[in-house]
């Protein structure tokens, strides 16, 4: 056999593919658990051209394990208390703010007058 090929079929060669293939799932692993327990995971969309009925409209952490979730269901807005044990809804059917944008026309005459 030649001595070039013998080298590459050492198994040194597939103990340290198969060393270096578990430290990267691991390490695939270890970010994916860091990233879920900050709270980055991602959230799927919904499918197809619909217009979604639920959104999530803030999060706000208030300690490492409980959190405020503010949900839009239609035009309803309902505050939850997210936390290990148990969740609770702090405030249901709230209104949404009226997001008006102010005309500037009509801010450019009051200031003017």
């Amino acid at each position: 056999m030649n001595p070039d090929v013998s080298s590459i079929l050492s198994p040194d060669i597939y103990y340290r593919f198969v060393f270096a293939l578990a430290l990267v799932v691991g390490l695939i692993v270890v970010v994916a658990f860091v990233a879920r327990r900050l709270g980055l995971g991602g959230r799927l969309a919904a499918s197809g051209g619909r217009k979604r009925r639920l959104a999530i409209v803030e999060v706000l952490p208030l300690d490492a394990k409980r959190r405020l979730v503010l949900v839009r269901r239609d035009a309803v807005e309902h505050l939850v208390l997210v936390g290990p044990e148990s969740d609770v809804v702090v405030e249901r059917g709230a209104a949404p703010p009226a997001a008006v944008a102010p005309d500037f026309a009509a801010s450019l005459g009051e200031a003017r007058s």
